[in-house]
């Protein structure tokens, strides 16, 4: 199928946020955000400590009709005006992603429009296209999203090269998991990160796990190991009341705030060994943890001295949302890659690498 959508919108399920939004595509420059709408799940989840996959379905199915009314209504736009319709196919959790590829398929059959699956993690990759500093192809991309960390060499859409990932826990996940050995509610790491605000960066010694590895692969597991040792030794290991007790204050902000540095020094560091090692002068950050103060402000110095130019999503596209779907199937289309399919497609890929997309 040959043609030129003009207004895309675009829905996410995959995970703990409902988010759908509408962009359009002009006949010159980037695409642009129309409208989008948001919802988040964690204070439904927070009481078990975790996304509960059966209930994000369950909330995804409540929230994707309001939310696209909303962001209908807010680009001043009916249904009819939209051109296509996009959806997160994965990764993610199978059940969550069927509510989006369900509403898309029921959506696009109704208005007898296409529809197109769209990578998550290809979403994030590009969601600094929506910002006031856009990119320019090529360039690294540093992918912090949920149990996602990798980095990429960037050559145009649909063309990336994996040059490492994690081998284990992601750096969210390290966030996330350190944050709950010190008593801090669900999600930890944004938590942690206020936590550790005026803490000494080196009050623990914390490893920086395959920092002189000789690749780009990453691995948090052991550092989240060392985080719950410094607590045994502290004697503060599932005790709620020690990690409480303004006494232990002190010590347990220095604690989160040497957990942060580690994290963040290992994903500048090799950030900077992948512009190195591809010779390439620019980068982007994308995922949940580049909203990161820290990470940003040391990337930001560190790039700064070597002439490179860093990108990142605005702070409210960071998270899992709409408009990066929706800004992902414009730009394939404006790159002729866009395969949408006029027959209703109800189909997902929990598991799905970036490459195959």
């Amino acid at each position: 199928m040959s043609f030129r959508p003009q207004r895309i919108l675009g829905i996410e399920s995959s995970c703990d946020e409902t988010g759908v939004a509408l962009v359009q595509l002009g006949e010159q420059g980037p695409p642009q955000l129309l409208a989008h709408a948001l919802h988040s799940q964690i204070d439904m989840h927070q009481a078990y400590g975790g996304v509960v996959p059966e209930l994000a379905s369950r909330d995804h199915i409540r929230r994707v009709v309001p939310l696209t009314r909303q962001v209908m209504a807010d680009a001043g736009v009916s249904l009819a005006d939209v051109d296509l319709v996009a959806y997160t196919r994965g990764p993610g959790l199978a059940g969550a992603l069927l509510v989006g590829a369900g509403v898309a398929c029921a959506l696009a059959t109704s208005l007898g429009k296409p529809m197109l699956g769209i990578h998550h993690l290809e979403g994030h990759l590009l969601s600094p296209f929506l910002s006031a500093d856009p990119p320019e192809f090529p360039f690294i991309a540093l992918l912090v999203s949920g149990g996602h960390t990798q980095l990429m060499r960037v050559d145009g859409v649909g063309r990336y090269e994996l040059l490492g990932e994690t081998l284990d826990d992601a750096a969210g996940e390290a966030f996330d998991k350190s944050a709950k050995l010190m008593g801090l509610p669900y999600p930890g790491g944004p938590h942690l990160s206020r936590l550790a605000e005026g803490g000494r960066e080196n009050a623990f010694d914390l490893p920086r796990p395959m920092l002189h590895s000789g690749n780009l692969d990453f691995s948090f597991a052991g550092l989240k190991t060392a985080v719950r040792t410094h607590l045994v030794r502290l004697g503060w290991l599932d005790d709620a009341a020690a990690l409480a007790d303004p006494a232990n204050r002190e010590a347990l902000v220095d604690l989160a705030a040497s957990t942060q540095a580690a994290i963040v020094d290992v994903l500048v560091k090799k950030s900077l060994a992948a512009l190195k090692e591809t010779g390439l002068k620019r980068v982007v950050i994308a995922g949940g943890v580049g909203a990161n103060r820290v990470l940003r402000e040391q990337l930001n110095r560190a790039c700064q001295r070597r002439g490179i130019r860093v990108h990142y999503p605005e702070l409210h596209l960071c998270t899992d949302n709409g408009a990066m779907i929706a800004l992902a199937a414009a730009m394939r289309v404006q790159a002729g890659l866009a395969r949408p399919s006029l027959e209703p497609v109800f189909d997902v890929m929990p598991r799905w690498p970036l490459a195959d997309a």
